[in-house]
Formats: C-alpha cells, sequence, structure tokens
C-alpha cells in the first residue's frame, strides 16, 4: 500500500512567519507533527511520502504512486484542504482526512472518502482494521481520549528538516481551564494527559541525531497544565539532556499562572526555554469573567509578564477584542497595555467562535453566528455579530494594529522588553545562517526599510545597554517585518 500524507498550505498569518522565513533562508516554520504521527501509526510494511504544501509542490506523479491519501490540517488550512480534496478526487484517489479541521466541522466534508476523527491513536487502528478487511466505513470517532503512552515517536524521516525554522514536540494535551471561546478542550478534554519523559527525550535524541542545533517547539495548548509532574520529572530530565547538547532553544505556550511559580520558572529557564506564548486575551476584568478566562483575573497583569521577562523567557501574547462587555474605550486600553508590557509579538484579533465551543453554542443559540470560522487571527474578519456592532469592532481592531506595528512603537517595545529580559542562560552558536540572517536583516531593514532609523538605533542601544541580547534584537526587527506584512496585507 502506497500512502500519500499530505499538508495543506498556509496562508501567510503572523503564525506563518512568511517573510521572516526569507531571512533565514527557510521555507517553514514548522513540520506537519500530526500527520508525522500518523505516519507512525500506519502499518510498518506500507511506502509512505509526505508533501507539506508549504515546502514542495504536490504533483501529479505524487497522487499517481499514491493508493489512498491521507490529508490533515486546522481551519487556517480549509481553502488548501478542500483544493487537494478535490485534486484527489478528480484522480479517483481515496481521501482519509483527520484532525482540527475535520473533526470540528465533519459535516462540511462529505465528499471525503473516510473522516477518521479525533485523536488518530483512538480511531486510526480501527480504521486500518476495517480497511484490511474490505469494508471500510465513512466516519470514525471515539468517545474518550487516547493515552499517550501509546503515541509512536513521529516519522521525522519523511521530511527535510532543514527547511523549517523550528521543529516540534508535543507533551502533553488537554488543559485544566474552560475558556468560552477556546476548542482545546473541546478536542482534546479539561484532564492533561501526558507523555513520560522517556518518550519525550527519544524523541528530542532523534530530533538532535538528524543534525538539528536550533529551537524546538512544545506544542502543548497549555505546557504547565500539570506543574508538578513538570518540576519533578519532565523539567528535570530536560535539564539532564542538555548536559552534553548544544544549541537546543525550547519554547511552548501556558497560562499566566506561570508567574506565580518561582520554581518552575527557574527550572524551565534552566531546561532552555527562552519563549513561552501565553493568552493574555484583555486587560478588562468584565472580559475576562465573559469569556471564562478566570486565571487572568485578580492580579497585575503586566508584573506577571514582567516576572516572566525577568525570569529569562520572553512573553508572546494573544489579544481579544469584540467581547459582549467591550467598549469602544477597549481599543486604547489595549494599545497602552501592549506597549507597557513589553510583549513585542503580539497577536491581536477580534472574537471569533470555533464549532465546538461553549461561545459557539451560546452565539448559535442568539442566531450571532455568521460565517465559516476562518481559524486567523488577524485576516480582519469574524464569524460572529459582536454587540458593538461589526464597523465600530473593525475600525477598533485596525486602529490597535496600526499602532502597535507602527514601527515607532514595535521597536519602542522592543527596548521594553530587552530592558527586563534576563539573558539566556543557553546560547544557539554562531552559525552561517544566523549570520546571513543579520546581513539580510542590516540591509533590508537598515537599509531598504522605511523602518531604518528605528532599526539602527536599536541595534546601538542592544550594543551599549543589552550586548547579549543582540541576537533577540535582530530576531524581533526580522518578525517587525513580518508583522508588518501581513497588517499591510489585511489592515491597512
Amino acid at each position: 500500500m502506497n500512502a500519500l500524507l499530505i499538508y495543506p498550505n498556509i496562508p501567510d498569518t503572523f503564525w506563518s512567519f512568511t517573510y521572516a522565513l526569507r531571512f533565514i533562508g527557510k521555507k517553514s516554520a514548522f513540520p506537519p507533527l500530526g500527520l508525522l504521527t500518523v505516519a507512525a501509526l500506519l502499518p510498518a510494511h506500507w511506502n509512505k511520502r509526505l508533501v507539506d504544501l508549504n515546502v514542495d509542490s504536490l504533483t501529479d506523479n505524487d497522487l499517481l504512486w499514491a493508493d489512498i491519501a491521507f490529508i490533515s490540517g486546522m481551519a487556517v488550512q480549509r481553502k488548501s484542504a478542500k483544493q487537494i480534496i478535490n485534486r484527489c478526487l478528480a484522480m479517483n484517489l481515496k481521501v482519509v482526512a483527520g484532525g482540527p479541521l475535520f473533526t470540528a466541522e465533519p459535516d462540511k466534508f462529505a465528499e471525503v472518502d473516510h473522516l477518521v476523527l479525533d485523536e488518530a491513536e483512538t480511531t486510526l487502528p480501527a480504521f486500518l482494521s476495517d480497511l484490511q478487511n474490505g469494508q471500510p466505513e465513512k466516519i470514525y470517532r471515539a468517545s474518550g481520549f487516547c493515552n499517550l503512552l501509546d503515541t509512536p515517536l513521529p516519522s521525522w524521516d519523511l521530511i527535510k528538516t532543514k527547511r523549517y525554522a523550528s521543529m516540534s514536540i508535543q507533551f502533553s494535551r488537554g488543559c485544566p481551564f474552560n475558556c468560552e471561546f477556546c476548542n482545546v478542550t473541546a478536542l482534546f478534554g479539561h484532564r492533561p494527559r501526558i507523555k513520560t519523559p522517556q518518550q519525550v527525550i527519544a524523541e528530542l535524541d532523534r530530533i538532535y541525531a538528524s543534525g538539528w542545533r536550533s529551537s524546538i517547539f512544545f506544542v502543548d495548548d497549555n505546557f504547565i497544565g500539570n506543574k508538578a509532574y513538570l518540576k519533578t520529572h519532565l523539567l528535570p530530565a530536560l535539564i539532564k539532556w542538555r548536559k552534553d547538547k548544544k544549541g537546543c532553544v525550547f519554547f511552548t505556550e501556558a497560562s499566566i499562572n506561570l508567574a506565580d511559580d518561582p520554581q518552575l520558572l527557574d527550572l524551565m529557564t534552566t531546561a532552555g526555554f527562552d519563549t513561552v506564548f501565553i493568552g493574555i486575551e484583555s486587560p478588562d476584568e468584565t472580559s475576562l469573567t465573559e469569556c471564562g478566562k478566570n486565571q487572568n483575573k485578580n492580579r497585575d497583569l503586566l508584573e506577571s509578564i514582567k516576572i516572566i521577562h525577568r525570569s529569562g523567557m520572553q512573553v508572546m501574547g494573544g489579544f481579544i477584542v469584540g467581547f459582549d462587555s467591550d467598549s469602544p474605550s477597549i481599543f486604547q486600553r489595549q494599545i497602552d497595555f501592549i506597549q507597557n508590557s513589553g510583549i513585542v509579538t503580539a497577536m491581536v484579533g477580534m472574537l471569533q467562535a470555533p464549532p465546538g465551543t461553549r461561545l459557539f453554542d451560546r452565539l448559535s443559540r442568539e442566531s450571532r453566528v455568521v460565517n465559516t470560522f476562518s481559524g486567523d487571527n488577524v485576516d480582519g474578519t469574524t464569524n460572529i455579530i459582536p454587540k458593538m456592532g461589526i464597523e465600530k469592532l473593525l475600525d477598533g481592531y485596525q486602529a490597535i494594529m496600526k499602532q502597535v506595528y507602527s514601527p515607532g512603537n514595535y521597536y519602542r517595545r522592543v527596548r521594553v522588553l530587552l530592558k527586563e529580559l534576563k539573558a539566556p542562560e543557553i546560547r544557539q552558536p554562531v552559525s552561517l545562517g544566523r549570520l546571513l540572517s543579520f546581513f539580510r536583516s542590516a540591509f533590508r531593514l537598515g537599509i531598504l526599510g522605511n523602518e531604518r532609523f528605528h532599526y539602527w538605533q536599536l541595534m546601538l542601544w542592544t550594543l551599549i545597554r543589552k550586548p547579549r541580547l543582540m541576537s533577540v534584537a535582530i530576531t524581533l526587527s526580522i518578525y517587525g517585518h513580518h508583522y508588518r506584512k501581513i497588517c499591510e496585507r489585511y489592515i491597512y
């Protein structure tokens, strides 16, 4: 059996880092970890080929070679996924689809031959058994969640790692919190399920053995969902693993209560974590109450962010406008908060209601879900009718983006971050690629770019005040170029 695994194209978004990748000679930010794991679950005697449309093209020869095609993706990849499905069906190639996009909206993909939904560890074996017996069903669903002890090592041999800016690894699934707009718990539950340190180390060893010496993204939706286990098992194992390793640094996603645990912060930075994405959402307590973001309430959010920065981890933040309780003042409040926080990478989006969430159910009952969920938080769209009115929301959203990603405000925010940020204990080695990225940034941003004054001002300031953070300053300058390009495309 020839199995073709296809990963749809991700459109240009903040998270695609399309314009930043050109500075470092990479084609995509992250590999398709889900499909690589699915590949490892397929029978060992099958022939497997993976085509990631973000780094390669899907040819007719690929489709003619295959006996069956497996497609997975997220909501933001909907358009590309539809195109792939149509190409496969036009060539009479059986299509098996799964992953977040298809699990959340299976009724939108009636043309797919087989929908293997929820977690593949649970539903894929049943499909494969029925396929072998010649009686595969249309839809496979799980009645519960899988045990991550059953998750195999991803099939890293199916991709060329050097095409990517970062590798990916998963330690846990699930989140203990219950934010109204988030579909993580709908997909993976409230109880964090975890892999053993031995599993994680085995995956890291495989990645390291491939020659990888750069960033590794722990893709957990809330890495600190089980803090006790992290502190006693995984983080000590990561610290031990690092002792004879060079170059690899980690980043992940977590909740703001990370700031409340000095021991956890210290262990994470010692283990090599230098960046964490946190859903801040709003500086308004009423909005936080409305969406169930209780872990963000009754605290000084700015101080919590500074605590994390002082530990040595940079905070990337998610922000939302368009809650029912938001008044027109929220737009300036968001701008002020972002500027004062030093959160350079501020992912601001209008509220959307993903299918499967409590928000989607509530707004559906109120007849306020009107469009398809795009999955993109910066494309200037929403699938709901906001209480303040769509025109007011869109105008306010555009005002935020114009302000926070203007060169002056952006570079000013970088300096706010660098003043607080503790220099990381683990440095990535100087490489040809890193040197080239500096020279490209100096030319494209420092000579050709409209931000050249701000760029050189930051470089000089960093060289004098924070020389050990020069690579961070260069990286964030490159990110800023990407963010402005996205804003120009969708917002300005």
